[in-house]
């Protein structure tokens, strides 16, 4: 059975990641839902992060195989109740019509967004909060005339304690120990 699952993965900063990414994806014929890309806490490292609809086996091979790319560092596989996850949006609504009466006030607060810029010809509105929550406000601002919206991809933290510093001194032992295996081999 399909559901939601978000990947975080953790990699070098190198050209062409993301299209390596997209390949083994392509060939599982699993769509990309949201996608983003940031600085993660490790200096160096960066985090994507993919929302895709599959199976738990399917997800799994496709981890597996996202783990074996050269700039990959570590892969980890969340369903939604395992991380803390938000995206972002802007509304640029026209002035006019949101002025009337006390509208933008009651929006605003009804659906916890701010506002970011007023002119005369429009408000820009940003809103964080879940894909639903975002929907719903663009649906409440239609009528008083959306002129752009734009929506970001998920970004998540995990509910998990162990953090990517944790694996990467892991690693860093492991790799550490067979050097030194391979050192005492080679002098025998």
């Amino acid at each position: 059975m399909k559901q939601e699952y978000t990947i975080s993965l953790f990699t070098e900063d190198h050209i062409g990641i993301l299209g390596q990414i997209t390949i083994i994806l392509t060939r599982r014929q699993i769509n990309i839902d949201s996608f983003s890309a940031s600085e993660s806490a490790v200096k160096g490292v960066h985090l994507l992060t993919i929302v895709v609809k599959t199976t738990s086996e399917m997800i799994q091979k496709v981890a597996r195989q996202m783990e074996k790319l050269v700039d990959v560092l570590k892969v980890f596989v969340h369903t939604s109740d395992q991380i803390i996850h938000q995206e972002l949006a802007l509304y640029k609504v026209t002035t006019k019509s949101l002025m009337s009466g006390n509208v933008i006030d009651h929006v605003v607060r009804a659906h916890q967004a701010r506002i970011i810029e007023v002119s005369p010809e429009y408000i820009v509105i940003e809103k964080t909060g879940h894909r639903s929550e975002i929907a719903e406000l663009l649906t409440q601002l239609e009528p008083y005339g959306v002129l752009q919206f734009a929506k970001s991809g998920r970004i998540a933290i995990t509910k998990q304690v162990k953090e990517l510093n944790s694996y990467l001194k892991e690693m860093d032992e492991a790799n550490r120990l067979k050097t030194e295996t391979f050192d005492i081999l080679s002098e025998n």
